[in-house]
C-alpha cells in the first residue's frame, strides 16, 4: 500500500501542510523536519509559539484552540495519530488505525479521524474511542468538518461518492441528524459556521456555493463563484459573525459572499436603474427553464482578492486582527498574505501585509533567524474586513479500507481520568488546560 505524499503542487518544496486553529488565532504548518505553531495576533508580525520534531513529514497538524494540545500525524507513520502537549513537550497519547489517516477534526468536546471509508469520533476528554462510522462512502480526500461550537457538536461527510449529497451527524449524542442533496456533483468542500447553525458546500465543478440551515437542511443562500470554468474549491469559511463566507480554489480569485436576506423594503429604498432592471429580470425568471431562473437568483461575490499565484494549494478563512476584519490566505508557496476587507461596500481587497512561513536551507544560512517578515508597500487604510486561512494538504488515498468495529483495532495509551478536571474540559486558555503529568 503507498504511503501519502506531500502535495506542494507546485509550492515551497519544504511545506507540507498549513492550518488554523478554530478561532483563527493561530496557524500551524507542518514541515520535513517537524512542524510550526504561529501566533497571529498581529498584521506585522506572527511570533512562532513552538517548533516541533518529534517525528518528521507532518502532513496534518491541528491544535485545539489556544491550549498546548496538538494532533499530529507523518507521512512516517501516516496511519499513527500523535496527540502531544507541546509545552510541556510530552506525548498525551497516540492511536493507530486500519489505513492511512486523510484528516482530523477537533473541538472542546470530541477528536474526529477521517479515513477513506470510516471515521472514528473520540471523546476529547480522555480519547476514548466513542464511536466508529464504518463503510462510509469512498472520500478519497478525507473531506469532513466539526461545528467548533461543542455545544451543537454537528459533523459533515460526503453521503455519496458520486453526487454531492452532505450527512449531517451529531457527534455528541452520536446519533444521524439528516442528509442534504447539496449538489449534482461529488462534493470539494464544506464547513460550519462558529456556532453550528448553518453549512456551506461547494461541488467538484466549483461554479456555486450553497449554505443550509442546521439541523434542519433548508436552503438559506446560493452564490455563484463563476459561470467560465470549472474550478477546485480548496477552502470554504465563515467569519467569527456568520455574515461572510470567503471560498478559495486554485484559481487567482479569493471570493467574499455576504449572507444578507433581500428583502421587499430594501428595493423600495433603492430606486435605481438597476433595481429596476433586477426586479425585470426576476418577474421574468419565472417563466423561464428552472436552470436559468435558478442562475438568475443566484448572488455574486461581495468582495474579491486577486493572488499573485495560480494553480497553487491555498486556503482561507475570516478572522478579526488587530480589531479589524481580515482575509488571511495561507498558500503552498509558502506565505500568509493579510488583507483588509471593507464591511460595507466589498470590492478588491487590500493587500497589507505578506509573511514567509517556511525557510530552506540554503535560506536560511544568507537571513537572519527573524526574517520572516516581507514587508508590503504602504495601502489606503480605507477597508477593513478580513479573514483567517487554513491550507489542507491532502495526501494522495489508499486503495481499500478494511472497516473493523469499535472494539478492536485502535490501540493508544489512553489519558487517566485524574489528569481532567472534574466537569467539562475547556481547553480555549492554556490556565484552563488538563494538567498532565510529564
Amino acid at each position: 500500500m503507498e504511503s501519502p505524499e506531500p502535495v506542494c503542487e507546485g509550492g515551497q518544496p519544504g511545506l507540507i501542510c498549513a492550518s488554523f486553529n478554530q478561532d483563527t488565532t493561530s496557524l500551524s504548518m507542518g514541515t520535513k523536519t517537524g512542524y510550526r505553531l504561529f501566533s497571529i495576533t498581529s498584521v506585522d508580525k506572527m511570533d512562532s509559539i513552538h517548533e516541533g520534531v518529534e517525528c518528521p513529514e507532518v502532513y496534518i497538524v491541528e491544535r485545539l484552540f489556544s491550549s498546548s494540545l496538538v494532533v499530529v500525524v507523518s507521512l512516517a507513520t501516516p496511519r499513527r495519530m500523535n496527540v502531544y502537549h507541546f509545552k510541556k513537550g510530552t506525548e498525551i497519547c497516540n492511536y493507530s488505525y486500519s489505513n492511512n489517516i486523510l484528516s482530523v477534526r477537533l473541538n472542546r468536546q470530541r477528536l474526529v479521524v477521517c479515513l477513506e471509508e470510516s471515521i472514528y469520533i473520540h471523546n476529547i476528554k480522555d480519547m476514548k474511542l466513542l464511536k466508529t462510522l464504518l463503510n462510509t462512502p469512498s472520500n478519497p480526500t478525507g473531506l469532513c468538518a466539526l461545528s467548533v461550537n461543542h455545544g451543537n457538536s454537528y459533523l459533515a461527510y460526503p453521503g455519496s461518492a458520486t453526487h454531492g449529497e452532505i450527512i449531517v451527524y451529531d457527534a455528541n449524542n452520536l446519533s444521524n441528524v439528516t442528509m442534504i442533496p447539496a449538489h449534482d456533483s461529488p462534493l470539494a468542500a464544506v464547513t460550519f459556521n462558529t456556532s453550528g447553525t448553518k453549512l456551506a458546500s461547494a461541488s467538484e465543478k466549483g461554479t456555486v456555493i450553497r449554505v443550509f440551515t442546521v439541523p434542519e437542511g433548508y436552503k438559506l443562500f446560493e452564490f455563484r463563484r463563476g459561470m467560465k470554468r470549472y474550478v477546485s474549491i480548496s477552502s470554504l469559511s465563515f467569519s467569527a459573525d456568520g455574515q461572510f463566507l470567503c471560498a478559495s480554489s486554485n484559481t487567482e480569485t479569493v471570493h467574499i459572499f455576504k449572507l444578507e436576506q433581500h428583502t421587499p423594503n430594501q428595493e423600495e429604498e433603492s430606486p435605481t436603474w438597476s433595481a429596476y432592471v433586477g426586479k425585470m429580470f426576476t418577474a421574468a425568471s419565472t417563466y423561464l427553464p428552472a436552470q436559468v431562473s435558478d442562475m438568475m437568483h443566484q448572488d455574486r461575490a461581495f468582495a474579491t482578492v486577486r493572488l499573485d499565484m495560480i494553480g497553487l494549494k491555498n486556503v482561507c478563512a475570516m478572522a478579526t486582527v488587530q480589531k479589524l476584519p481580515r482575509l488571511l490566505v495561507a498558500s503552498s508557496d509558502g506565505h500568509l498574505y493579510i488583507y483588509n476587507v471593507d464591511p460595507q461596500d466589498g470590492g478588491e481587497c487590500v493587500l497589507v501585509q505578506k509573511h514567509k512561513l517556511f525557510e530552506s536551507v540554503e535560506e536560511s544560512a544568507e537571513k537572519p533567524e527573524d526574517s520572516e517578515l516581507e514587508e508590503v508597500p504602504p495601502q489606503p487604510s480605507s477597508q477593513s474586513y478580513a479573514a483567517t486561512v487554513a491550507l489542507s494538504s491532502t495526501p494522495p488515498s489508499s486503495s481499500t479500507l478494511m472497516g473493523y468495529s469499535e472494539d478492536g483495532g485502535v490501540k493508544g495509551d489512553v489519558i487517566p481520568e485524574h489528569e481532567f478536571a472534574e466537569g467539562p474540559v475547556c481547553l480555549d486558555d492554556e490556565d484552563e488546560f488538563p494538567s498532565f503529568s510529564p
